[in-house]
């Protein structure tokens, strides 16, 4: 177990933000936190990661419990508001050990631990750069780093994607995949795209109140079929996918973009096998039913 919320309840004055809600989050497990504007979620990623206490309600992170044990919570726990906050007139690699040093590392294990993020985040080329001088979409791959410093269990992710291009939104979620194999993530996000393009389960919230926790796969009513989108900076040869039981089918749909028809989400194999076959890949989507349609079933108005 990696994330579990039992009862959780805060209330602004009047006003009930997050209502009696309960969910469980095993490892290794991609987990969209959908609702409207104002359902609760920031609210809810706040008391998990144990920035904002809750009214009542029990909150675990790797068994410790969170308003018992906030500094511990601390070792096991990586977060990334909405609100990205950096220091902008830091460097990249300050910044980064200036981090590092606050989760307690030092001397060469710091240096190294860096050195690890910058090239696991795509920073080569940045890290000597003010962070006030970046892109959005570096500034994202930055926060990134930070919440990763201290190689933390459980990742939260609250709006990783806003703003960004979309040429950004491919590279930022297919960071989140590679970083995500031995972790646990919940992340929130408005873009259902993202959803169906990361998650293999939705926890929906409206008002405060727990409306859908599914898993992608059946919230769309695909159950037994995925298609896969895989889109390569140059041409490739994929045959070895054709020779695998889980896949139906390989469909060329242009000289560097593929559908694959499978019967189960491949996206993490995929992304092993174009790092150790030196693959250039540029975007990789699961294509399933339309989970706009979904969320707004669930969330609109009475």
């Amino acid at each position: 177990m990696s994330i579990l919320v039992t009862g959780l309840i805060k209330k602004f004055g009047a006003q009930t933000a997050v209502n009696d809600v309960s969910f469980e989050i095993k490892k290794g497990n991609i987990v969209g936190f959908l609702g409207p504007n104002g359902a609760g979620k920031s609210t809810t990623m706040k008391m998990i990661t144990g920035t904002l206490p809750a009214d009542s309600g029990i909150v675990e992170v790797d068994e410790i419990d969170v308003a018992k044990q906030p500094l511990e919570l601390k070792k096991h726990i990586g977060y990334l508001p909405e609100h990205n906050p950096l220091y902008l007139d830091m460097y990249v690699h300050e910044f980064l050990r200036f981090c590092g040093g606050i989760y307690g590392l030092s001397g060469k294990s710091l240096k190294n631990r860096v050195r690890d993020l910058v090239e696991l985040c795509g920073l080569q080329k940045e890290q000597n750069k003010q962070i006030a001088a970046l892109s959005k979409g570096y500034r994202q791959r930055v926060g990134l780093a930070q919440a990763l410093v201290h190689d933390p269990s459980v990742l939260i992710l609250d709006e990783p994607t806003t703003g960004l291009d979309p040429n950004q939104i491919i590279e930022i979620r297919n960071l989140i995949l590679s970083i995500s194999q031995d972790k646990t993530v919940l992340l929130s996000t408005h873009i259902m795209q993202e959803v169906q393009a990361l998650c293999n389960r939705a926890i929906i919230i409206k008002e405060g109140k727990l409306v859908a926790d599914q898993l992608v796969s059946e919230l769309t009513n695909e159950k037994e079929k995925f298609t896969i989108r895989i889109e390569l900076e140059s041409k490739a040869d994929l045959s070895y996918w054709t020779t695998q039981e889980e896949v139906i089918i390989v469909k060329l749909v242009t000289e560097t973009e593929y559908l694959l028809e499978t019967t189960k989400d491949l996206r993490k194999n995929i992304l092993s096998w174009a790092t150790q076959n030196d693959v250039d890949l540029v975007g990789i989507s699961l294509e399933k039913g339309n989970m706009e349609e979904v969320f707004h079933k669930l969330t609109q108005n009475s």
